[in-house]
C-alpha cells in the first residue's frame, strides 16, 4: 500500500472511532416517567441527535432541539436541528440557544434533560448575558481566535459572558440531567467542552479579565463592564465544583482524542507498521510544535533511534496559530508547512495533519498531506515556503501542490489528528 493511502486510511480510522452513530447508543439513559428533552450544540450535534432517535425505545417520549454548524445538519424526526455560525457566533445560534434555555426551564422532577455536547458548542450555543449584544460577543470571539489563546482560555471568557454555559444550563433545570460529551479539548474535562453548559466551572471573572489582558484582546465596553462587575461581586459567578445542583447532573465523556489515536494505531499495526502514540494533548504554536516533531523524525530516519522504522508517530491535541499574516489555513496546514521546512525534503518521511471535524480552521479542507518531494515540487511552482509560513498561508502552499485533504463535514470532533510516517 502506498504511503498516501496509509495516511488517509489511518485518518479515517481515527474519525470512525468517534462516529456518534456508532458510539452514542450504549450510553443512553433509561426514559423517565415524564418528558425527555434532548438539547445540544456542537459539530457532532446532528449526528448525536440522529443516534439518539435510532436507539431510543419505541413509544417513549422524545423531543428537543440541537444546534450545529452550517452544513453539518442531518434529517431527524422528533429532534429539530438548527444550523448556526461557527467559529464566530451569530443570531441564528442566539435564537436557538434562547429557545433551548426556555424549554429547559419548563422541565420538572419527573422529566429528563439529555444534553448532547461536542466541540464547536461554545460558539453555537451563544446566549449572551443581559447587557452584552451579539455584536459584542462576535467581536471578542474574533479577537480571541486571532490572539493565540488556548481553547480553555477562550472558553473561560465565553462562559462569563454566557447566560447558558459554564454550568448555567444545569442550574436552570429542575429535572435530572445527563450530558453525553464528545471531547475536543486536551484533558477531556467537560467544563471546557462547548464551554460546559452542564458542568461546574472552576474559573472566575478575574480569570477572564486576566486572559484578555494577557493576549492584548480589545473587547467592547459592554464586555469589559460585565467582566469587571462580576469580578467586583455585582454579578453572580458561574456554578462552582461542589455546588449541590450537580448532584442530579451526570457528565459522561463518550469519545476522546486518545481513543481515536489508538484506533489509528491499530490500523497501522494491521499494516505491519509500528505505531507510537506521542500524546493526545499537544498544545502550543503549530509551527513550533512542528520543529520538535521534525527533529524526532530526522533522528528516527537517520539512526533508527528512539524508534526503528517503519514507524508511525501519532499525536493529537489542539495547537494554536497566532495570526500575523493575511493568508489562509488552519493549525493543521500551518503545522505541516513548518514541518516541511524543517524536514528539508528528508527521504521516506511522509505526514498528514487533519482536524477530525473535517475543517481546518475556517477553510474547506480537513488538513493536508506532506511528502518527501513537497518542497521540490513547491520550488518548481515558484513557491516560497518561508514566506508563505510568515503569512500564515499553509492552505495556499498545499492547495497549489494538490495535497489538501478535503472530506466535508464528518459530524464529529475529537480535535486534530497528526501522523508522521517514517519508512
Amino acid at each position: 500500500m502506498n504511503p498516501r493511502r496509509l495516511l488517509s486510511e489511518s485518518y479515517r480510522a481515527a474519525v470512525s472511532a468517534a462516529d456518534p452513530l456508532e458510539i452514542v447508543g450504549p450510553h443512553l439513559p433509561k426514559p423517565p416517567k415524564g418528558r425527555t428533552l434532548v438539547v445540544g450544540a456542537g459539530k457532532a450535534a446532528a449526528s448525536m441527535a440522529a443516534a439518539v432517535e435510532k436507539h431510543w425505545p419505541a413509544g417513549a417520549s422524545l423531543d428537543g432541539l440541537v444546534i450545529t454548524r452550517y452544513g453539518h445538519g442531518l434529517p431527524t424526526r422528533s429532534i429539530r436541528v438548527i444550523e448556526a455560525g461557527h467559529p464566530v457566533p451569530d443570531e441564528a445560534g442566539e435564537a436557538a440557544a434562547k429557545e433551548i434555555f426556555d424549554e429547559v426551564k419548563k422541565l420538572g422532577r419527573d422529566d429528563l434533560l439529555l444534553c448532547l455536547v461536542s466541540g464547536g458548542g461554545s460558539s453555537l450555543l451563544s446566549l449572551p448575558v443581559p447587557g452584552v449584544s451579539m455584536a459584542d460577543l462576535k467581536g471578542v470571539t474574533r479577537e480571541l481566535l486571532r490572539s493565540g489563546a488556548a481553547i480553555q482560555e477562550m472558553n473561560t471568557v465565553r462562559k462569563h459572558l454566557s447566560a447558558i454555559q459554564g454550568g448555567r444550563m444545569a442550574a436552570a433545570c429542575r429535572a435530572p440531567v445527563v450530558a453525553l460529551v464528545i471531547s475536543d479539548v486536551t484533558g477531556d474535562d467537560p467544563t471546557h467542552i462547548a464551554s460546559g453548559p452542564c458542568a461546574p466551572d472552576p474559573t472566575t471573572y478575574a480569570d477572564a479579565l486576566a486572559i484578555l489582558e494577557r493576549y492584548g484582546v480589545k473587547a467592547a465596553p459592554a464586555v469589559m463592564d460585565t467582566l469587571v462587575a462580576g469580578n467586583q461581586g455585582r454579578l453572580d459567578e458561574t456554578p462552582k465544583p461542589g455546588d449541590g445542583i450537580f448532584r442530579r447532573v451526570k457528565n459522561k465523556v463518550i469519545a476522546t482524542a486518545h481513543g481515536s489515536l489508538v484506533a489509528a494505531g491499530n490500523y497501522f499495526l494491521g499494516q505491519g507498521i509500528a505505531p507510537v502514540i506521542l500524546g493526545d494533548s499537544v498544545t502550543g504554536e503549530s509551527r513550533e510544535a512542528a520543529k520538535v516533531y521534525a527533529a524526532l523524525a530526522k533522528e528516527v530516519r537517520a539512526y533508527g533511534h528512539p524508534f526503528r522504522t517503519p514507524v508511525a508517530l501519532i499525536s493529537g491535541g489542539e495547537t494554536t496559530v497566532t495570526v500575523r499574516g493575511n493568508g489562509r489555513g488552519g493549525r493543521c496546514a500551518e503545522f505541516l508547512l513548518s514541518l516541511a521546512i524543517e524536514l528539508e525534503g528528508a527521504k521516506k518521511v511522509y505526514a498528514l495533519a487533519a482536524d477530525t471535524d473535517g475543517i481546518d480552521g475556517s477553510e474547506d479542507n480537513a488538513g493536508a498531506i506532506l511528502t518527501p518531494d513537497s518542497l521540490a515540487r513547491a520550488m518548481k511552482l515558484g513557491l516560497r515556503p518561508d514566506r508563505l509560513l510568515a503569512n500564515n498561508d499553509g492552505y495556499g502552499f498545499f492547495d497549489k501542490l494538490g495535497d489538501l485533504v478535503v472530506t466535508g463535514p464528518t459530524r464529529t470532533n475529537v480535535n486534530d489528528y497528526r501522523v508522521i510516517l517514517v519508512l
